[in-house]
Parts: structure tokens; sequence; C-alpha cells
């Protein structure tokens, strides 16, 4: 009697699977896990946000924005919020569409004020309003996570592309903002997807190179704080030319020619870029009507060159300008590892990343930016991982930057491809580390559940000691006017209420009926004293004595202390 091997065994049909049919069934079993391991990852990643966007009130800069969103679809005006150009507004704009809400028709006002007015002054509905606003962002923050996904498959494989969008998926950061109507996560992701398809380009040039420029006409459309990223792109472009085509050494002529075509497609990957920032302002107002705001700061030097000489909308070139006024003549609170101070820090950026990234992450992080350099096979990638990296965090390090790490949120992006080489190491102990750092960044980000914004690392204390080592979009970013309101409403009932909230939100709006502590002398305040940590962190007299001399009874968000005044 012949007995049937496992090789040989028939199929439901009797005849026996050959190998490459076994093969075959194996692919596809692997396609499969991975496609249901990416799907549970960025499930969860989307259940954290909305969760947070249906919980969290507008934060400081959300109102500006959403409000300006508004004002581009029911007015196409381009007159509000100049220093940021339009596309991540516009993107906004379609959550806003959907909740349409109304708006006084001609307002006037600041664009702070006009914030306030849609969201607490017009009968809208606040809530549902931000929660429409962030929608759009959140798709596009887990659309990112796919082209993280793709990038690190791309250099590793699938283990390598599933450790690297776990990384992203569970970055309390990551989740933090892109939960929110702001513009650093789209920008850093428009980045992000233009390097990669550059780095696809070295296959198909034809097809990716144009697609690369749109990606960063995007990002510059985004946000100014990406236009350091423009000659990175553009030098990569040049590379994948060179490496699509693959020059002899000893042919000179032919290395010529292979680099003046890869500065060509470079110039058109430029002039793409250029039109799709020309095309979000012409969206809006396609005749350009601008007039330039009262009290435009004089700007010289270098600076004022650029603006001068970019070729984008004047609209886009003033927003410039303001931005640089502000840097140069606003001097803001700084709050570092319990020191307030005034300026910028050129060190806050790295110092900060410090305390708000897991410490799962860091490692995988720097092993990975180790293992890309060491692999022979994962060379090339290097300038495309590494370089735009080092040079927006170099860019942004330089500025008044001094308010969170949301100014350097590409970081995760990036190091999260970055992460995916260790894998490549083709080690067991290598799979074994990478899964079980995984595992605790999985669990450190878990485990600060809603509270995202202000989560700091075990290293630091975790999320409910952040506030002793940062400050402002880190910690405090006016997110919980409404938790704090129904902590007042369920354990403090009837108590005379004293609150100083550092954010847009409008306490009266949530119920919160309360007094400024700072209008009155201070042996009048009774009661509760509640204050944002941004305030605390700064709190000068007499604000600080008022808080030494009370006792912390309660927290709401790790972002609000509540005192008892004697």
């Amino acid at each position: 009697m012949q007995t049937e091997t496992a090789d040989s065994a028939p199929e439901s049909d009797g005849r026996p699977r050959r190998p490459a049919e076994r093969f075959a069934a194996l692919r596809r079993h692997r396609q499969l896990v991975f496609v249901l391991a990416v799907v549970a990852l960025l499930a969860q990643m989307a259940v954290a946000m909305v969760t947070t966007a249906r919980e969290q009130s507008p934060t400081t800069d959300e109102p500006v924005y959403v409000g300006t969103a508004t004002v581009y679809l029911k007015e196409h005006s381009l007159r509000y919020n100049p220093e940021h150009p339009p596309l991540g507004k516009l993107i906004i704009a379609t959550g806003v569409l959907v909740a349409d809400p109304h708006l006084k028709q001609g307002f006037r006002g600041d664009q702070s004020r006009l914030g306030r007015h849609l969201l607490f002054e017009t009968g809208n509905d606040a809530q549902r309003l931000m929660l429409w606003a962030r929608t759009p962002m959140i798709v596009l923050t887990l659309l990112f996570g796919l082209v993280v996904c793709a990038f690190a498959r791309d250099l590793t494989g699938r283990a390598g592309a599933l450790a690297a969008l776990a990384l992203y998926a569970f970055s309390p950061d990551v989740i933090a903002h892109g939960s929110l109507a702001t513009l650093d996560v789209p920008a850093a992701g428009f980045v992000l997807t233009s390097v990669w398809l550059t780095w696809r380009a070295r296959r198909r040039p034809g097809v990716y190179l144009p697609l690369a420029g749109a990606a960063l006409g995007a990002a510059l459309a985004t946000k100014m704080t990406t236009l350091p990223a423009v000659p990175v792109v553009l030098l990569l472009a040049v590379l994948t030319v060179l490496a699509a085509r693959r020059a002899p050494r000893h042919a000179p002529r032919r290395m010529a020619r292979l680099l003046a075509s890869g500065v060509a497609w470079a110039a058109g990957m430029a002039l793409i870029a250029v039109a799709v920032v020309w095309a979000s302002y012409l969206v809006v107002d396609p005749r350009l009507h601008w007039t330039a705001p009262a009290g435009m700061p004089k700007v010289h030097g270098l600076r004022a060159l650029a603006a001068d000489l970019l070729p984008f909308p004047r609209e886009y070139r003033d927003g410039m300008l303001l931005q640089f006024g502000k840097e140069e003549t606003v001097v803001r609170e700084g709050f570092l590892y319990g020191r307030p101070y005034n300026g910028a820090l050129w060190y806050y950026l790295p110092a900060a990343l410090l305390v708000k990234t897991p410490l799962g992450m860091l490692a995988l992080w720097a092993a990975g930016a180790v293992a890309l350099c060491a692999i022979r096979q994962l060379r090339p990638a290097v300038p495309y991982v590494l370089l735009p990296t080092a040079v927006l965090l170099a860019a942004a390090m330089t500025g008044d930057r001094d308010l969170g790490v949301r100014y350097a949120i590409f970081v995760p992006f990036f190091l999260a491809v970055a992460a995916a080489a260790v894998i490549a190491v083709r080690r067991r102990w290598a799979y074994a580390v990478t899964a079980t750092l995984v595992a605790f960044v999985g669990v450190s980000s878990l485990s600060t559940y809603p509270y995202y914004l202000p989560y700091a690392n075990e290293a630091f204390g975790g999320p409910a000691k952040s506030h002793l080592w940062l400050h402002d979009s880190n910690v405090d970013w006016g997110q919980d006017l409404g938790r704090l309101a129904d902590r007042l409403r369920h354990r403090y009932p009837h108590e005379t209420v004293w609150l100083v909230y550092k954010g847009s939100g409008q306490p009266s709006y949530y119920g919160i009926h309360a007094s400024d502590p700072m209008t009155v002398s201070p042996d009048k305040v009774r009661g509760l004293l509640v204050v944002s940590d941004t305030a605390a962190a700064t709190a000068e007299a007499p604000l600080a004595a008022l808080i030494d001399s009370s006792s912390a009874v309660d927290e709401v968000g790790h972002s609000i202390r509540i005192y008892r005044r004697p």
C-alpha cells in the first residue's frame, strides 16, 4: 500500500498538489495575513483618532483654520490666515461643507475672532462642526500610514512594512495631531509621499517623478515650513534618474547626458510643484483679489530676498513675510524640562522629542538608522530617508519652534520607515527585538488612551507628569474644556470657580461659569482655582502665588489642574 506524504496529498478534486501550486497558496496566505495586519493597525489608529476628535474641545489653532475654511467656502476670499497657504484649509473645508455652518455675511474681525464667532456665537454646534472639520485630516493621516507601509515594504519587505506601520499607527504624536484640524500632519505627510514617489521613480521615472512633484507642491501649498524640503527632493530626483539609467563608470559623456536629464526632470518637478501652489490659491479665488494686511512687517536680508524671488502668488510671499516678522518681533514664552524662559532654544525640539516619543520607538529609530547605513543593499535609501529628516529638523531648530513637537512631526513619519531596516539584518534576534520593542510601543501608546496630546514616555513619568517637562501643544493646547465642564458638573456642583484657561474655547459655551482670578485681590479668590498647565508653566505673580497657596485636588485630561482655595 502506498502512503501519501504531505507533499503529495491530493486536493479535493483528487489531483496531487504541485510544488508551484503550494508556493502560490502560501504566498496568497501570507498576503492575506499582511493585509489583515495592516487593516488592524490602521483600524486601532482610526478608533483612537475618532475618539479624541469627538471628545476634545477646539485647540488653540483650530478655530482659525476652521473659520478660514468656512470663509473659503462661502465668500471665496483669501483675506484670513494668509501666513499659511490654502491647501490644508481646503482639505478641512471638505468636512466643513458637510457640517454647513452658519456664518454672518460680511463678518469683519481678525482671524481669531472669526473662529470664536463661528463656533460659539452663531448658533452652530461647535463639537459637531469640529468633528466634521477634523474628519478629513483623520482620513488623510490613515492614508499617510499606507505610504509609510509602502515605503518600508519597498525597502525591506512585508515584515519591515508592518513594523514601520505599527510605529506610525501607535505614535502618540501622530494620533494626537492627526485627529486635529491643523496643518502639521498633512504637510509632513505630503513631503514623505513626495520622497517615496521619488524613490519609486528609480524604476519608472516617467511615471513617478511627476507625481512626486505634485506631492511636493501639495506640501508647499499646505505649510511654508516645508520649503527646506524642496532642494532635498529635487536633489533626490537627480539621483533617482542617475540610478534608473545606470551609466557606466568610465563613460563621462554618457554620465553628463544623464546628469542633464536628471536636472531636467528636477526642473519639471519644480514646475509641477509651483503649479500646484498656484492652483490652491486659484481654487479659493480665481481672480486672486488680494490686499496686503495693514502693518505688514519690515523684513530685510536673505529672507526678504527669498520672498521676492519665489515664483509663487503674492499672497504666498506676503504670508512668508508675516511668518518671518512674527519670528523676529514676537518673543514667546518657552518651557523646557521645568524651566521657563523667553525666546527660543536651538535644542528644544530634540529635547522635547525625547519626552514625547515612546522609549521602544526611540530605540528602533536609532537602530534602524544604523542598519540603514550599515546594510549594503539599503544604503541607496539613506539619502531618501535620513537626509530629508535631518534637513527639516535642522531648519525647524533654527526657527521659533519652542511650542511643541508638532513642528517636527515629520520625524515619526520618516524614522518609522528607517526603523524597518532592523528587519533587514535577517537574524532571529533582530525579529525578536523588533517585535518586543513594537509591542512595548503599543502598550505605551494604548495606556495613554484617549489622552494622546499630553503623552510623555515612562522615563519622564508618563502623561500625568508631562506638564513638569513641557507646555503648550505638547501638553495643554486647550483641548480639555469640555472634559472640565463635565468634571465640575459631576464632582463640584454649585462651587465657586476661578478659571485661568489657555486656549480658544469659550468656557460659558460648555456651561462653565467662572471668574478670572487676575481681576480681583488674592484674598477674594475662594473655592476652586482651575488653571491650564500651559498657564501654570509660565505663571508669574500673582498667579504663581495663588497656585502655591492652594491645595491640588484634581486634574482633567493631564492638562488642567484643579486647586482648592482656603
